[in-house]
């Protein structure tokens, strides 16, 4: 999902239930805005759309990532300590909810301001619940290698590797061999197949290059963004809206389009990994919910323990 403060158009449950139902996701990332007339100074509103998304996809069986989407977050450590504590008290008992505690820092350092800041956040998380943490890197969460060197205190922690295909090639794809090599999990909770400012031309076959690095080292991932803004990586155009019956495919960008068949598994688009997680959705429509996080991941279908 969008930023929360400018794409709420989207952050409901029909849309949850539409893109499971029609695209076959297994996870949904939830970009709750923090700056810019986001969270910080419309704090109520903003998380009543994030449970919204947050409950619907507890109740579809699917894996949501509540993001703390921001750009500067160590001024607001407070306000994050707070807001992650009171979210994984809530939802912590749920196997199926992550927390991503920095969007995308910016060109800062690694060891003296982004790993203090989230050492604070994780060690808050951490009074709730063992669930995944995933963790911002420098310079637009490009910088894996650092982290991976100076790793966080704690345990089922994942650094974020963001990409858009049509500026981010083989160096960074580098950057993150390195990071995998020193036995860190790494999670890409957000990438484009466009450039980097959202816009432009898309490289699908870069695209395909990066879901086939994804896959073969077992990196989930969340593609940016479901919106209507008019920019390349939008996956919808203009002016869509969410008819009772869903979205053609008509209503859909070409990055839409191509995401879209990339997790139905068609036209040889996108990873095999996407194909087998839509066919595991497929399967638990037939199971029963379970609690407790083996089962849980099992079955695809997550109740309260």
């Amino acid at each position: 999902l969008f930023w929360s403060q400018w794409g709420g158009k989207y952050w409901n449950a029909g849309v949850i239930d539409w893109l499971v139902k029609d695209w076959g996701i297994t996870m949904i990332r939830a970009a709750m805005g923090v700056e810019s007339g986001g969270y910080l100074e419309n704090h109520q509103v903003e998380k009543e759309k994030l449970v919204e998304v947050v409950d619907a996809a507890i109740r579809n069986g699917i894996y949501v990532v509540i993001d703390w989407h921001d750009h500067h977050a160590e001024p607001h450590v407070e306000e994050a300590k707070a807001f992650f504590a009171e979210m994984s008290a809530i939802y912590g008992h749920y196997p199926n909810v992550f927390f991503e505690i920095f969007n995308e820092p910016l060109q800062e350092s690694w060891s003296e301001h982004v790993k203090p800041y989230e050492q604070e956040i994780v060690s808050t998380i951490r009074q709730h619940t063992d669930n995944l943490i995933i963790c911002g890197t420098p310079t637009w969460s490009q910088d894996v290698e650092l982290a991976a060197s100076d790793p966080l205190q704690s345990h089922n922690l994942a650094y974020t590797l963001h990409f858009y295909a049509a500026s981010h090639k083989g160096f960074l794809r580098a950057k993150a061999q390195v990071a995998l090599d020193m036995g860190v999990a790494l999670f890409a909770s957000e990438w484009g197949t466009c450039s980097a400012d959202g816009d432009g031309a898309l490289n699908l076959e870069e695209t395909r290059i990066w879901m086939n690095f994804l896959e073969e080292n077992h990196i989930s991932d969340a593609n940016w963004a479901l919106n209507d803004k008019a920019e390349s990586c939008s996956a919808l155009l203009p002016g869509t809206q969410l008819p009772v019956t869903g979205w053609s495919t008509d209503m859909l960008t070409e990055s839409g389009r191509f995401v879209r068949a990339s997790l139905r598994g068609e036209n040889g688009q996108g990873s095999s990994t996407l194909t087998v997680q839509q066919q595991e959705h497929q399967d638990s429509a037939t199971r029963s919910c379970t609690s407790g996080w083996d089962s849980c991941r099992a079955t695809r279908c997550c109740a309260t323990d």
